[in-house]
């Protein structure tokens, strides 16, 4: 602000004709409101688990194969943000759609403030366009749900009694039905009190599998107790929404026209492909400073 109060000054003392000084200055503003626009950006991550790693998990939804897709899809979308942040990102696990896609697939992204900007796509996530799988090439609307979760420290206690827990392992395989491993490596964990059920396929070792799982099972238990504590998790379970038509927080609409629209914030663009190439910052601050 100094600097830029500064180059206010010396353009009152000079000539209009001097067009350096007035490009210099029009910098300098550009500079701050970039500035000021990115602190108040930060002041939106100040949640309990904002500045932690994020646990992304994606399912397809009403739609089919086309559904299937378009959770495929979300997932490119997801690793490209992440990429273009500089995030590391690990598969957790992909079960793959019969005919393409994936019926789900769960991602760890690493980086700061990485859950406090995905928190923002939690919900369903809707999209219209003419499908590749239907012969008479028709339009079609599919849907797929995005849910993401802090990933907690491992000094968060969550007490997990074994008894109350059943343990699967079965062969690893990839999207589509990619052969990954010839051994049971892959683990399935179900807590029997919640119903909740997580797995991991992404390692060779068994015992990899089965602790990147827990981490996982610990986190989504992590979260259930915050909101039992907040008094939120009857509101929870009466909010929760089918995914399918009416309950999407997000359009992608391939045709007849193209735009991306939130339905939370009223933001919207026409440039589909850079969204779908992970330019989301749009919308999350959108979100977020709504929020």
């Amino acid at each position: 602000m100094d600097e830029t109060a500064e180059l206010v000054a010396l353009a009152a003392e000079e000539p209009e004709e001097d067009r350096k000084l007035v490009a210099q200055l029009e910098a300098a503003v550009k500079r701050l409101q970039k500035a000021v626009a990115d602190k108040e950006f930060q002041l939106t991550l100040s949640g309990e688990h904002d500045g932690q790693d994020a646990i992304v998990m994606i399912h397809s939804g009403a739609g089919g194969t086309e559904s299937q897709d378009w959770a495929e899809m979300l997932l490119r979308m997801y690793l490209r943000w992440a990429e273009r942040r500089g995030f590391a990102v690990s598969l957790v696990e992909a079960s793959g759609g019969e005919e393409a896609g994936l019926k789900s697939a769960t991602i760890e992204v690493a980086g700061a403030y990485a859950f406090g900007s995905l928190r923002s796509e939690v919900g369903v996530h809707r999209l219209v366009r003419i499908s590749p799988f239907d012969q008479a090439s028709r339009r079609h609307t599919s849907f797929a749900s995005v849910f993401v979760f802090p990933d907690i420290d491992e000094e968060i206690e969550v007490e997990i009694d074994e008894s109350d827990l059943r343990i699967d392992t079965y062969r690893s395989s990839g999207a589509g039905g990619q052969h990954v491993n010839v051994t049971d490596s892959a683990v399935r964990i179900t807590h029997k009190p919640t119903g909740l059920v997580v797995s991991c396929q992404n390692e060779r070792s068994q015992h990899k599998n089965k602790a990147t799982a827990m981490k996982i099972l610990r986190a989504r238990l992590y979260e259930l107790e915050q909101e039992r504590q907040r008094e939120k998790l009857e509101e929870l379970h009466k909010d929760k929404k089918e995914i399918a038509w009416g309950s999407q927080i997000r359009s992608y609409v391939f045709h007849p026209y193209r735009m991306v629209k939130d339905h939370r914030t009223a933001h919207e663009t026409g440039n589909i492909d850079a969204v779908m190439d992970g330019d989301l910052d749009p919308f999350i601050e959108a979100y977020l400073l709504k929020g």
